[in-house]
């Protein structure tokens, strides 16, 4: 039996026989793992109909015993005899939870297959991003992401809270950002925005789920809402040779200042880098982030600046990560940055292709040059709001056509020569929304292809696409009863399991 398990864990040993979840099967707490065994009882009400009781003292056949570890990290083990017995911290306890929701089997009843597994991530950064700011995304529709992506053992969530077609996040010291940068979005949809204490939910949610908010306020370019509300920050938009050809292929009109953009061209806008009023907004807004972020990252953008001129890109970036570290967060900023001398420890977000072009490798070594490291999040591999297949009614194509296999066959580790392996804090995969606009549209871009991006990023190197393909389709029947949807690519042999 080949068992449904994605990502695939480190060490998997199957014995004969199964264990019956019964109405008699209680949660036995262990070490004061109270949090994790309420996760446990919800999971297994949405997916069995059966809610344990929560005890403690002794187990007897057929309970499931959560047991928390004096050891810090995300390894659990997760043993299926006469009970079921889940061993780790708190995060291992929720991984292990989902490994066994995976397990669970609905054959007249509930059982579980006997087995013992050890098991640990690869990469300690396990990231999903949304973009909330081409199209804004209510929070019951984060919400809704971050269930997804922490159930296939995700653990950071990446907001993209501002570009040129809307701002989402409120600062108080800043109020016109959200009263006029937010109130639009690409294609003219609506806007809509966050408040703090939106944005404190979003936190809570997803630290209960596991996951750290990385928030993203994209400098010095992506930058025309903020226009909108300063207009006296920004430069007038650029308007090259390269940006002229690009706004003709895509159709779409050019940006014009004071007015929503609610296209999707890129690099036309840009601070205003060299004035000190610029970085007295620039210090306002990164302090007001920093200050509702309780995790340890500040995403500043730093992408496709397309026509700012290099030495004050380089200029903006120096300042920004500096200014980052001083407001106590780790900065991360995509690989362009690497131009730059980014500050100490800076990570890295590298979105070229798994084929690095002109100077992106370079950029990329450099951050682990300066004592940080790298995400990988190749456009041509890991962007969900790319299309499968040229018919794909969803998403666009500028960087590949990825199909379910193409997501799954890549190495992180062998894109960028050079890069040192440590150098590689992990692993994450973009949805940006130009073409989304409900969770059924998500649903269809994430599903399957986020399964295999988080094997990418949790199993250990060595991975099978065919025996991927066998296990991925067993887990169609667990996202349909969870209501998740999806498309169902045919090359798979789906289960209603």
């Amino acid at each position: 039996m080949v068992l449904p398990l994605v990502p695939q864990p480190a060490s998997v040993t199957e014995s004969p026989g199964v264990l019956a979840l019964t109405g008699t099967t209680r949660i036995v707490v262990e070490n004061e793992a109270d949090a994790a065994a309420s996760v446990l009882a919800d999971m297994l009400a949405d997916r069995t109909g059966l809610r344990p009781s929560v005890v403690a003292g002794n187990a007897e056949p057929g309970d499931i015993v959560v047991r928390r570890t004096a050891r810090q990290g995300e390894d659990y083990t997760l043993r299926v005899g006469d009970t079921v017995r889940i061993e780790g911290a708190e995060a291992g306890l929720f991984y292990g939870i989902q490994t066994l929701r995976q397990l669970l089997v609905e054959d007249d009843g509930w059982t579980v297959p006997a087995v013992e597994i050890a098991d640990a991530p690869r990469y300690s950064y396990r990231g999903v991003m949304v973009d909330a700011a081409r199209t804004f995304l209510p929070v019951d529709t984060v919400k809704a992401v971050i269930d997804r992506a922490s159930s296939l053992k995700f653990n950071r969530l990446h907001l993209h809270l501002t570009d040129d077609q809307g701002w989402r996040l409120h600062i108080d010291s800043r109020p016109l950002l959200t009263e006029r940068g937010a109130t639009t979005a690409v294609f003219g949809r609506p806007g809509g925005f966050y408040t703090k204490d939106d944005f404190r939910e979003i936190v809570r949610y997803a630290a209960a789920h596991r996951m750290t908010v990385v928030p993203e306020i994209d400098l010095p370019g992506h930058t025309h809402a903020i226009g909108l509300a300063y207009p006296e920050l920004v430069e007038a938009p650029v308007m090259n040779d390269g940006l002229l050809a690009q706004a003709e292929s895509l159709g779409q009109d050019l940006p014009v200042a004071g007015e929503p953009y609610t296209g999707w061209g890129v690099g036309h806008s840009s601070v205003k880098i060299r004035d000190e009023a610029t970085w007295e907004f620039v210090r306002d807004v990164l302090t007001g982030v920093a200050e509702l972020t309780p995790g340890p990252y500040l995403h500043v953008g730093g992408d496709e600046c397309l026509g700012t001129p290099q030495d004050e890109f380089d200029a903006f970036i120096e300042r920004v990560t500096a200014l980052t570290i001083e407001l106590g967060k780790t900065p991360i900023t995509w690989h362009e940055a690497g131009s730059a001398q980014v500050a100490e420890g800076t990570i890295g977000q590298y979105w070229g292709s798994t084929a690095p072009a002109g100077t992106h490798a370079d950029e990329a070594r450099r951050f682990a040059e300066r004592g940080g490291s790298v995400i990988m999040s190749p456009s041509n591999t890991a962007y969900l709001d790319q299309k499968y297949d040229a018919d794909f009614p969803l998403g666009l194509a500028w960087a590949a056509l990825i199909d379910l296999e193409t997501a799954y066959t890549w190495e992180p580790e062998d894109i960028v020569d050079g890069l040192p392996v440590e150098a590689i804090a992990g692993v994450e995969s973009p949805l940006w929304s130009e073409t989304i606009e409900t969770l059924e549209d998500i649903d269809q871009l994430l599903f399957p292809r986020l399964a295999a991006i988080a094997e990418v990023a949790w199993s250990p190197r060595g991975r099978d696409w065919d025996a991927f393909r066998t296990r991925v389709g067993s887990l169609g029947g667990i996202w349909d009863a969870a209501g998740w949807g999806g498309h169902r690519p045919a090359e798979i042999d789906w289960s209603a399991r």
